[in-house]
Order: C-alpha cells, then sequence, then structure tokens
C-alpha cells in the first residue's frame, strides 16, 4: 500500500473517529478530541514521511482535525465556546510539555528499556516547542475569529463550505508561516530557498487536509 492511500485511509478514519465522538458525546466529544489531538499531533509530528512527492510530517492531519473541531464548536455553539477550547488544547499542550520534562529528569532504573525512546519523543528541542505552541494558540483563534466574521457576513447553510474552507486554509497558513520562521530560524537566515521549500511542502499537506474534512463538516451540522 503506498503512503499516498495510506493517508487518505488515515485521514478518513481521524474525521470518523471526530465525527463519532461528537455523535455520542456532543460538545464534551470535541472538546475531549481537541485535549488529545493536540497531544497526539506533536508526537506524530517527529515522523517524516514521503507524500506526493514531498517530504512531510505525520502530524498534520490529526492537527488539522482540531481546526475541524473548532469550527463545529463555532458554527453551533458559537465563537466563544469554540474560542474556549482553543485554550484548553493549549493547556493540554503546555502540560504535557511541563509533566514530561520532569519525568525525563527521573534516573533510570538498570532495568529500564523504555527512557530512551521517551527521551526521543519528548526531550524537545526548545525552538521548535516555543514555535509549535506560538503557531498553535496564533493559528487556532485567528482561526475562530475568520470563521465568526464570515458567520456574519454568509450566515445561510450553503456557505458553510466557505466558512470552513476558508477559515482553517487561512489559518493554516498563518500557523505553517510562524512555526517555519521560529523552528527553522537557521535554515531561514542562511539558506532561504530550502525554507522555502519545507514551508510550502508543508502547507500543501495541510491544504489538502483541510479541503478534506468539508463533508464531515455538514454531517456535523446535521446532528442535534
Amino acid at each position: 500500500m503506498t503512503n499516498e492511500l495510506l493517508w487518505f485511509i488515515f485521514a478518513l478514519i481521524n474525521f470518523l473517529f471526530l465525527i463519532l465522538i461528537y455523535r455520542i458525546f456532543g460538545k464534551n466529544g470535541l472538546l475531549v478530541w481537541i485535549g488529545m489531538s493536540t497531544v497526539v499531533a506533536n508526537l506524530q509530528v517527529l515522523k517524516m514521511v514521503e507524500l506526493f512527492g514531498v517530504t512531510a510530517t505525520l502530524g498534520n492531519i490529526v492537527y488539522g482535525s482540531i481546526f475541524l473541531a473548532t469550527d463545529i464548536l463555532n458554527e453551533k455553539y458559537g465563537k466563544n465556546e469554540a474560542r474556549k477550547a482553543v485554550w484548553l488544547g493549549f493547556f493540554t499542550l503546555i502540560t504535557m510539555t511541563i509533566v514530561m520534562q520532569i519525568a525525563l529528569r527521573f534516573e533510570p532504573a538498570e532495568t529500564d528499556q523504555v527512557n530512551g525512546a521517551l527521551q526521543t519523543l519528548f526531550d524537545l528541542v526548545p525552538q521548535v516547542a516555543i514555535g509549535s505552541l506560538l503557531a498553535y494558540i496564533v493559528s487556532q483563534n485567528a482561526d475562530v475569529l475568520i470563521f465568526s466574521k464570515l458567520k456574519e457576513k454568509f450566515s445561510s447553510n450553503r456557505f458553510l463550505w466557505l466558512r470552513n474552507n476558508l477559515s482553517s486554509m487561512t489559518s493554516q497558513l498563518l500557523d505553517t508561516f510562524i512555526f517555519c520562521i521560529i523552528a527553522f530560524w537557521g535554515i531561514f537566515t542562511t539558506d532561504f530557498s530550502v525554507w522555502l521549500e519545507l514551508f510550502f511542502s508543508t502547507y500543501f499537506i495541510k491544504f489538502i487536509v483541510a479541503a478534506f474534512d468539508t463533508p464531515f463538516m455538514y454531517i456535523a451540522k446535521k446532528f442535534h
């Protein structure tokens, strides 16, 4: 099975689970999904894969599902609930980062076999961690703001695709720009062409994810 086919199946499974947790648990399900996804995305992002002819990180699907979850909250419960969910995700990410940094400081037992793997996953480079946190909080709040403004101007249900796609694609662009500037500052200042390739390849995958979630937005809209 090719990476591209597996990627589409993976995206389908992620969005189906998001819709399922919302169908069963309502608004609370979306809040849980956002908290969980901020952690999972930051673990998956460590794995690099070849997709559509470019090298990309694996966490873009789970991370992109957060934008869908906040858009559903914004559409059905208002921007205040969506903004609260954004800060919930941010708090979850901060908590995981601090708790795991403390956990890594414990001296492992002689029989321990997982400390090395935990260090690989959680011993963060400060520059990358700051870039990830700042990109998340700015882009997610931008998504909430853009979606709410579009909802005021295009409130009809037939423009739901416009609200969903335009807010997600714009905020994902902002997310990619902030993260790539901070996390890859050394590359940005020494080899701009390489940085530009990293920027466009990362956003290309996020753009596809944003477009892929549109049908699931309409499904969620029909739930009561």
